[in-house]
């Protein structure tokens, strides 16, 4: 089933093309990464289905209902949850409160003064962070994790909004090898157990063909590849894309 349809989204920066007419979709459970090289409108596209950026002409819907335009507020609200490239968590407050702040503003009571914060959802946060292993670091500051842990908080902070698609920018950045494995096998095993959709970014090529069910590329703006990653490897037009050699692809099973 599909959750996200992307249809031929363009973007112009004066005189300069970043998007040119992408599409693409993301089913349920589905890992799909979007790669390509420096320039090639990764950023701009991610930042459209956001709602950073407003599209010059196409249509980004979520099961039927259209973000397009949309502020990243309101996208946040119909069911597209995201992580970023740098984490964002609140370094001073404990785990467990940054994954509360997330589950207090999508019940709408981050506001609410007849109640403290920090007895609200206390059960749902601790079941999320034990989905992703950080429940025995609960009470702990943001601020004195390993950087991996921080995002597998943030990782937890992101599925509290209950999201049916989940952007993630560079997800496995900064991170040891050992650390984006884990990391995204926990990713692949969360999504598919609740049926969300994902799209990803990423320039670890061993990552990507590792872990995405599907491949798209972009090249100058332009989609010049998509498909399983084994076909996406073998594909001349992104061999030459990537270093004109082939070499990021030469290791069997990976990029």
């Amino acid at each position: 089933m599909s959750i996200l349809q992307v249809r031929d989204l363009t973007k112009s920066f004066g005189g300069v093309q970043a998007v040119r007419g992408v599409s693409f979709e993301v089913g349920a459970g589905e890992l799909l990464a979007l790669i390509g090289p420096n320039g090639a409108g990764k950023t701009t596209c991610f930042n459209m289905l956001n709602g950073q950026i407003r599209p010059d002409r196409g249509s980004v819907t979520l099961e039927g209902r259209d973000l397009t335009g949309l502020s990243p507020r309101r996208i946040w609200r119909m069911g597209v949850g995201r992580t970023f490239q740098i984490t964002a968590t609140y370094a001073s407050m404990t785990v467990r409160e940054n994954v509360q702040m997330v589950l207090l503003s999508r019940h709408r009571r981050l506001f609410d003064l007849w109640r403290p914060a920090a007895s609200e959802y206390v059960d749902e946060a601790l079941d999320l962070l034990e989905q992703v292993g950080m429940r025995p670091q609960a009470d702990r500051p943001c601020g004195v994790l390993a950087y991996g842990d921080v995002k597998r908080v943030e990782l937890a902070m992101a599925l509290a909004s209950e999201p049916r698609l989940l952007l993630m920018d560079e997800p496995t950045a900064g991170m040891a090898p050992k650390e984006r494995i884990e990391l995204m096998a926990l990713t692949a095993e969360l999504v598919r157990r609740r049926g969300v959709a994902v799209l990803f970014t990423e320039h670890d090529m061993d990552v990507v063909f590792a872990h995405a069910h599907r491949i798209i590329v972009l090249s100058r703006g332009a989609l010049i590849a998509s498909g399983p990653p084994p076909v996406v490897r073998d594909d001349p037009d992104v061999q030459e894309v990537y270093l004109g050699s082939g070499a990021m692809f030469a290791k069997e099973g990976a990029a």
